[in-house]
Protein backbone atom coordinates (compact mmCIF):
# COMPACT_ATOMS: atom_id res chain seq x y z
CA UNK A 1 0.00 0.00 0.00
CA UNK A 2 0.85 3.59 -0.63
CA UNK A 3 2.26 6.00 1.83
CA UNK A 4 -1.06 7.97 0.97
CA UNK A 5 -2.96 4.90 0.53
CA UNK A 6 -2.03 3.99 4.39
CA UNK A 7 -2.66 7.21 6.15
CA UNK A 8 -6.02 7.14 3.67
CA UNK A 9 -7.01 4.16 5.54
CA UNK A 10 -5.69 5.06 8.79
CA UNK A 11 -7.65 8.51 8.85
CA UNK A 12 -10.88 6.93 7.08
CA UNK A 13 -10.35 4.26 10.66
CA UNK A 14 -10.44 7.58 12.89
CA UNK A 15 -13.56 8.70 11.36
CA UNK A 16 -15.52 5.15 11.00
CA UNK A 17 -14.76 4.51 14.72
CA UNK A 18 -15.37 8.46 15.46
CA UNK A 19 -18.83 7.07 13.49
CA UNK A 20 -19.75 4.45 16.13
CA UNK A 21 -19.29 6.09 19.37
CA UNK A 22 -21.34 8.10 17.96
CA UNK A 23 -23.83 5.48 17.85
CA UNK A 24 -23.14 3.66 20.90
CA UNK A 25 -23.89 7.49 22.78
CA UNK A 26 -27.04 7.62 20.56
CA UNK A 27 -28.04 3.83 21.62
CA UNK A 28 -27.47 4.78 24.96
CA UNK A 29 -29.72 7.86 25.04
CA UNK A 30 -27.63 10.92 25.14
CA UNK A 31 -27.94 13.85 22.33
CA UNK A 32 -25.32 14.07 20.21
CA UNK A 33 -24.10 17.14 18.45
CA UNK A 34 -21.35 17.19 16.07
CA UNK A 35 -19.08 20.00 15.38
CA UNK A 36 -17.98 20.90 11.72
CA UNK A 37 -14.35 20.91 12.47
CA UNK A 38 -12.46 19.70 15.16
CA UNK A 39 -9.80 22.14 15.97
CA UNK A 40 -10.38 22.24 19.42
CA UNK A 41 -10.07 18.80 19.92
CA UNK A 42 -13.73 18.16 20.15
CA UNK A 43 -15.53 15.36 18.49
CA UNK A 44 -18.85 15.64 19.59
CA UNK A 45 -21.09 17.24 22.02
CA UNK A 46 -23.73 15.82 24.68
CA UNK A 47 -26.67 17.35 25.68
CA UNK A 48 -27.37 15.75 29.11
CA UNK A 49 -30.31 18.26 30.24
CA UNK A 50 -31.28 22.03 29.27
CA UNK A 51 -27.94 23.75 29.61
CA UNK A 52 -26.03 20.66 30.60
CA UNK A 53 -23.44 20.16 27.94
CA UNK A 54 -20.01 17.82 27.64
CA UNK A 55 -17.44 17.91 24.91
CA UNK A 56 -16.00 14.21 23.76
CA UNK A 57 -12.89 13.25 22.26
CA UNK A 58 -12.79 10.31 20.66
CA UNK A 59 -9.71 8.51 19.99
CA UNK A 60 -9.30 4.59 18.64
CA UNK A 61 -6.47 2.20 17.71
CA UNK A 62 -7.17 0.00 15.18
CA UNK A 63 -6.36 -3.83 14.80
CA UNK A 64 -3.83 -3.40 12.22
CA UNK A 65 -1.27 -1.66 15.33
CA UNK A 66 1.11 -4.33 17.54
CA UNK A 67 -0.71 -6.10 20.07
CA UNK A 68 1.54 -4.56 22.49
CA UNK A 69 0.30 -0.92 21.31
CA UNK A 70 -3.73 -2.10 21.00
CA UNK A 71 -4.54 0.10 23.91
CA UNK A 72 -1.40 2.72 23.53
CA UNK A 73 -2.47 6.31 23.11
CA UNK A 74 -0.44 9.01 22.74
CA UNK A 75 0.96 12.30 21.95
CA UNK A 76 -2.32 13.61 23.35
CA UNK A 77 -2.99 17.36 23.41
CA UNK A 78 -5.33 17.72 26.17
CA UNK A 79 -6.48 21.65 26.17
CA UNK A 80 -7.95 23.15 29.24
CA UNK A 81 -8.66 19.67 31.56
CA UNK A 82 -12.24 20.27 32.74
CA UNK A 83 -14.96 19.13 34.34
CA UNK A 84 -17.37 18.61 31.42
CA UNK A 85 -14.46 17.67 28.63
CA UNK A 86 -14.06 13.74 28.00
CA UNK A 87 -11.99 10.96 26.27
CA UNK A 88 -13.91 8.21 24.54
CA UNK A 89 -10.97 5.87 24.03
CA UNK A 90 -11.61 2.34 21.67
CA UNK A 91 -9.20 -0.57 20.92
CA UNK A 92 -10.27 -2.82 17.97
CA UNK A 93 -8.18 -5.37 19.39
CA UNK A 94 -10.40 -5.91 22.31
CA UNK A 95 -13.47 -3.82 21.35
CA UNK A 96 -13.40 -1.98 24.23
CA UNK A 97 -13.92 1.51 25.21
CA UNK A 98 -13.00 3.49 28.11
CA UNK A 99 -14.56 6.96 29.51
CA UNK A 100 -11.93 9.04 31.18
CA UNK A 101 -12.86 12.98 32.31
CA UNK A 102 -10.25 14.71 31.15
CA UNK A 103 -9.39 15.97 34.51
CA UNK A 104 -8.60 12.31 35.92
CA UNK A 105 -6.85 11.11 32.77
CA UNK A 106 -4.30 14.01 32.68
CA UNK A 107 -3.64 12.59 36.48
CA UNK A 108 -3.22 9.07 35.57
CA UNK A 109 -1.70 9.58 32.06
CA UNK A 110 2.56 10.39 31.47
CA UNK A 111 3.18 13.81 30.11
CA UNK A 112 6.04 14.13 28.11
CA UNK A 113 8.81 16.42 29.47
CA UNK A 114 11.13 16.84 26.68
CA UNK A 115 10.87 16.35 22.74
CA UNK A 116 8.55 17.57 19.97
CA UNK A 117 5.53 16.03 21.98
CA UNK A 118 6.94 17.99 25.03
CA UNK A 119 3.96 18.51 27.40
CA UNK A 120 1.24 15.67 25.60
CA UNK A 121 0.13 12.93 27.08
CA UNK A 122 0.40 9.54 26.32
CA UNK A 123 -1.43 6.31 28.32
CA UNK A 124 -1.14 2.93 27.33
CA UNK A 125 -4.96 1.27 28.91
CA UNK A 126 -4.11 -2.51 27.83
CA UNK A 127 -1.37 -5.04 28.12
CA UNK A 128 0.47 -8.04 26.17
CA UNK A 129 1.26 -10.95 27.46
CA UNK A 130 1.35 -14.82 26.48
CA UNK A 131 0.10 -13.35 22.60
CA UNK A 132 -3.04 -11.78 24.53
CA UNK A 133 -4.14 -7.94 24.57
CA UNK A 134 -6.00 -7.72 27.80
CA UNK A 135 -7.66 -4.14 29.39
CA UNK A 136 -5.49 -3.13 31.84
CA UNK A 137 -6.76 -3.75 35.39
CA UNK A 138 -5.36 -0.07 36.61
CA UNK A 139 -8.05 1.38 34.71
CA UNK A 140 -11.23 -0.87 34.66
CA UNK A 141 -13.28 1.59 36.66
CA UNK A 142 -13.08 3.36 33.15
CA UNK A 143 -13.76 0.41 30.72
CA UNK A 144 -17.49 0.69 28.91
CA UNK A 145 -18.14 2.84 31.99
CA UNK A 146 -20.99 5.06 29.60
CA UNK A 147 -22.25 5.99 33.25
CA UNK A 148 -19.91 8.87 33.69
CA UNK A 149 -21.16 10.43 31.30
CA UNK A 150 -24.08 10.70 32.96
CA UNK A 151 -23.00 11.62 36.43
Amino acid sequence: MTTQGQYRSRASFGKRQEYIAIAKLLQRGFDVYMPLVDDQQIDCVIRRGDHDYLDVQIKARSRDCKPVDAGRFSAMTIPCPREKYFFLFYSEHINTYWIFPSQQLVEVASQNRSGKNKGKYSINLTGFRGGVVRASERFCQYQDNFDLLWT
